[in-house]
């Protein structure tokens, strides 16, 4: 995606000006720092309280974060939800976080393996799968957090959910240090954590992730990431503007000052466009700017479901 100017005021504006910020920034998290932490960073350097991410990365892992900034954290139900890892699965160990900062559980020799044996054991992992998330995993039990349990000591068996792995390639494989490098293309909600610990199992020796770098989230790549060292400088990074990032949606432009009073209110549209149900539609103001998001119903009809600078 292009890097446009947001919706709104840029940083460097003082006061409420701020808050009329509405854009994305994507950031290529280092390694040893939360997503939470990221957006911590991202507030401060802003001077907004309004900041989201989009899809949690564990500490270890780097790449693609992407922040809404403003009004555009209600757009990120809109971006798509796909993902694209680069990782490095160690064979011959299985640890309690399938990953390298769990304890270890057991080690066992690795059979030897060439890039023929290793593409049979990953062709059943692609496609439409069922997975076990990691014990130690945001996934909620009972009401409380996987990991909250497991670092009580909890024995827990989590069940399997349903995933898709459209892409699983093999890019390299060491059998002196027993590590395979894979690049995988997935829904949301797939562990790359559970993928190396079940391809060990498969394999008879165990597995555990290694290393992990997101390459691609919510349809931003690293080719549009800034470090995290970027928003120490002045003025801090343009923002993506919401219509580039909405790009792959239809959009409908208003017309005219009676028109807009209405979307305002609430008051919903005339489609102007043959949609199916439940299509969702950017609206775009009088100046060109984003005016909200719509959806497509039954009689041509489009029912706001974001309105920007509402009345009322």
């Amino acid at each position: 995606m292009p890097s446009e100017s947001p919706v709104g005021s840029q940083a460097g504006a003082k006061g409420s000006a701020r808050e009329e910020l509405c854009g994305f920034l994507v950031l290529d998290k280092p390694a040893g720092l939360t997503s939470h932490g990221c957006v911590a960073q991202v507030r401060r350097a802003y001077g907004l309280k309004r900041v989201g991410h989009g899809g949690t990365l564990d500490p270890a892992v780097t790449g693609v974060l992407p922040i809404a900034l403003g009004g555009a954290t209600r757009l990120l139900p809109y971006l798509s939800g796909d993902k694209r890892y680069r990782g490095v699965v160690r064979l011959g160990l299985r640890t309690s976080s399938d990953d390298l900062s769990g304890e270890e559980l057991e080690g066992r020799p690795v059979p030897p393996l060439g890039p023929g044996e290793l593409e049979t054991a990953l062709a059943p992992f692609r496609g439409t799968i069922q997975q076990r998330p990691p014990n130690v995993s945001a996934v909620h039990v009972d009401g409380e957090r996987a990991y909250l349990r497991a670092r009580r000591g909890e024995k827990l068996t989590l069940a399997s959910k349903t995933v898709t792995i459209s892409e699983l390639h093999l890019l390299d494989w060491n059998p002196e240090r027993a590590e395979l490098e894979l690049e995988v293309a997935c829904t949301a909600g797939t562990y790359i954590r559970s993928l190396a610990r079940d391809l060990g199992e498969a394999l008879g020796c165990g597995g555990c992730l290694a290393e992990l770098r997101r390459t691609e989230a919510l349809g931003f790549g690293l080719e549009e990431s800034v470090a995290l060292e970027r928003l120490q400088q002045q003025p801090p990074p343009e923002l993506l503007n919401p219509l580039v990032v909405l790009g792959h949606l239809d959009r409908r432009q208003l017309e005219g000052e009676a028109e807009l009073a209405s979307w305002r209110c609430g008051r919903s549209l005339e489609a102007g466009l043959a949609l199916p149900d439940g299509t969702a539609v950017v609206v775009v103001g009088l100046d060109g700017s984003l005016a909200g998001m719509a959806q497509a119903q039954a009689g041509g009809r489009l029912q706001p479901k974001l309105v920007l600078q509402a009345n009322g």
